[in-house]
């Protein structure tokens, strides 16, 4: 029976989590890059450690993605489109597999662990913040949540052998995805926690101390470690994502996950008073991990998901135990389940699963670039150059792109920044990096000032971005981009980029 109830639990876990996937608006705007990535990979079998792409200055790159950029290539290869709708769920899913670990580990006989409700509430909080499909940071999500579930079963357990895991563990984490930052945290914590708990800590020390050179177990060696402390004290100002969630530009958005968080603190703060606060037997491993996470969410937006993994794990128990004398009728988990089965199969029966078409990013400008055959440098905002980059390389090298930190110098976002509004010294990054075309976003005041002048010529405008052209790549006409929608959809995975080739 309890096989069964196991089952039925992960078959509608894993439901919830591809309904919500299979939903998603549109790609990330770095999803190009870690293609191109995955890509020279598998059929190189060398890592890159210099960017190709780019007409500006750049350093070495140190690509701390490039092990997630070769699985989402690979299941973008392997199985269409549909293979990174796949792949976000599989990973949203053992996200809270690990989660429900851990929750299963701590919670007592009488309260229900199968309350599926609470499971699902947290992954619409965290897919209304992240609508894209799968992201590079999502495996650091999956291991901090697996990291989460072997350091409680070792402190519950009290099978302190079982911490041998984690430092091979880390050796993979390490080498998919830089956020192996935060394992190093929660080791940290939980040694911290229980010493505060005067109980056994120092193996989780010894387990943290066997971790760090391992790092050096990447293929930069110690310049990854270099790589990664400067990238985690990096002030990222100028990127949305990495601002707090009561920002001004936030305050008014993602009010999902500010319910969650707040209906998370404010039952943990209820019960600490309900149950009569006392230090001693307070858990402050458990309220560290509430904290920490709290600050980290609260701070970037980005890192939202360490609270929605350490609020679920560990509220959930919480939450049950104080309704606990709230009894419903036997049939209500008949009816949820039901509800749940109904409102997943509404959602996948319409799923599309055919190349989604995004023009967030410059699709039909792109095409108008391609079709009129002009060669050269383009300037296009960096969120936009991996998708340029993708589409139009090796005809078209690109000012940069969001790999900012991994190969571009420090001047060139304040450079973009200043040309896009027209303040003083807008054009310095025209006399330092010339371009041949421009592609940029409609609502930038730089358009009518480049008009103005004999050097650039509006060539194609679409609905959201203009296309610029210097005077040596004007023509008396253009072709025109197809406005067959089909055509973008079937190409919209189509590069020139082939590395058995030499571009």
């Amino acid at each position: 029976m309890q096989k069964a109830k196991n089952i039925i639990f992960y078959v509608f876990l894993f439901l919830i989590c591809l309904s919500f996937a299979s939903h998603a608006l549109g790609y990330d705007y770095d999803l190009w890059a870690r293609l191109i990535v995955g890509k020279y990979v598998f059929q190189t079998g060398h890592i890159l450690t210099h960017d190709f792409l780019s007409y500006t200055p750049t350093h070495e790159w140190i690509d701390h993605e490039w092990g997630a950029s070769v699985i989402i290539y690979a299941f973008q290869h392997w199985f269409g489109p549909a293979g990174i709708v796949w792949l976000q769920t599989i990973l949203t899913f053992l996200i809270f597999y690990f989660a429900f670990k851990v929750i299963e580990l701590n919670i007592p006989n009488h309260i229900s662990k199968y309350n599926i409700v609470f499971y699902f509430f947290a992954i619409y909080v965290i897919q209304d913040v992240f609508f894209y499909p799968v992201r590079c940071h999502m495996f650091t999500f999956m291991f901090f949540a697996m990291f989460l579930y072997i350091l409680e079963y070792v402190r519950i357990k009290q099978n302190y052998k079982v911490l041998a895991i984690l430092p091979l563990l880390m050796i993979l984490w390490n080498n998919i995805h830089g956020g192996m930052v935060a394992g190093l945290g929660l080791m940290l914590i939980y040694a911290i926690g229980e010493a505060l708990n005067k109980k056994t800590f120092k193996y989780y020390i010894y387990a943290f101390l066997a971790t760090i050179p391992l790092l050096l177990i990447n293929p930069y060696g110690f310049k990854y470690l270099q790589f990664l402390l400067m990238a985690n004290t990096m002030a990222r100002k100028d990127i949305v994502e990495w601002w707090g969630i009561f920002s001004p530009y936030h305050m008014y958005s993602y009010f999902a996950f500010k319910y969650f968080m707040l209906f998370i603190l404010g039952l943990e703060c209820v019960k600490v008073f309900r149950d009569g606060f006392s230090y001693a037997r307070a858990d402050k491993t458990k309220f560290l991990l509430i904290l920490a996470t709290t600050v980290l969410a609260v701070q970037h937006l980005k890192l939202i998901r360490f609270f929605v993994i350490v609020g679920i794990a560990f509220a959930y128990v919480d939450f049950y135990s104080m309704i606990k004398d709230f009894s419903l009728t036997k049939w209500k988990n008949l009816v949820i389940y039901t509800f749940l089965a109904l409102f997943c199969f509404s959602l996948l029966r319409v799923a599309d699963y055919r190349p989604k078409v995004s023009f967030v990013f410059p699709v039909l400008e792109t095409e108008f670039v391609k079709v009129n055959n002009l060669k050269g440098n383009i300037l296009v905002n960096l969120g936009l150059g991996s998708y340029v980059s993708y589409k139009l390389y090796p005809n078209n090298l690109i000012y940069m792109d969001g790999r900012y930190e991994e190969v571009y110098y420090d001047e060139m976002i304040p450079l973009l920044k200043k040309f896009h509004l027209v303040a003083d010294g807008w054009d310095e990054v025209l006399k330092k990096y010339p371009p041949d075309v421009m592609i940029l976003e409609n609502e930038y005041p730089i358009i009518n000032k480049l008009t103005e002048t004999s050097n650039w010529h509006e060539a194609y405008r679409g609905n959201r971005f203009t296309v610029l052209v210097s005077n040596k790549l004007k023509k008396e006409s253009y072709q025109q981009p197809t406005m067959n929608f089909t055509h973008y959809e079937n190409s919209i995975f189509d590069t020139n980029i082939d590395f058995r080739k030499k571009n």
